[in-house]
């Protein structure tokens, strides 16, 4: 067995009609991550409120590592306007977030949406308005803890997402 290198791994590079929507993250190196895991699954866009880590942040520069260039950003200053600016073209809102109505990520169908956005919420307090969203969903957990750390959630979600997506086209 031989351990491949970057050089010797050739990606199939598809994107997919996924936008990520951060409700003010306020970490630096979760920025980095959310572009680098992002940019991983061929995600179209991402939002970031204006008052998240600066794509300038050294640390959000060092965790992205040269992922910032590689997608589509764009920064929000008015939370619910966003959200509806992206109904209106049509996105599905889906956050991910553990509520009364959550459905077990596993059971939800994500090839039943032209386009999907996935709300991230906030580390501390989760997302700002939950009543916006179209649907939510949860990822089983079996030990103590109830939560993960946000960017966890995202790569989570995404693989299950785009393993949907990329069976069903």
């Amino acid at each position: 067995m031989k351990q491949l290198t970057h050089k010797d791994v050739k990606n199939k590079q598809q994107k997919f009609p996924i936008t990520i929507v951060c409700d003010a993250i306020r970490t630096p190196e979760n920025i980095g991550m959310c572009f680098r895991i992002s940019e991983s699954f061929g995600v179209e866009k991402i939002f970031f409120h204006k008052n998240s880590p600066s794509v300038e942040n050294r640390k959000v520069i060092n965790t992205a590592r040269n992922t910032i260039q590689e997608i589509n950003y764009e920064l929000y200053h008015n939370f619910e306007e966003t959200i509806q600016q992206l109904k209106e073209e049509g996105n599905t809102i889906i956050g991910i977030e553990i509520t009364d109505k959550s459905i077990n990520i596993q059971d939800f169908d994500f090839t039943n949406h032209k386009k999907i956005v996935l709300l991230l919420g906030n580390e501390r307090n989760g997302i700002e308005n939950i009543n916006l969203v179209d649907a939510t969903i949860a990822i089983p957990m079996y030990g103590r803890n109830s939560s993960m750390n946000v960017i966890h959630s995202l790569a989570i979600t995404l693989y299950e997402v785009t393993n949907q997506l990329a069976v069903s086209s």
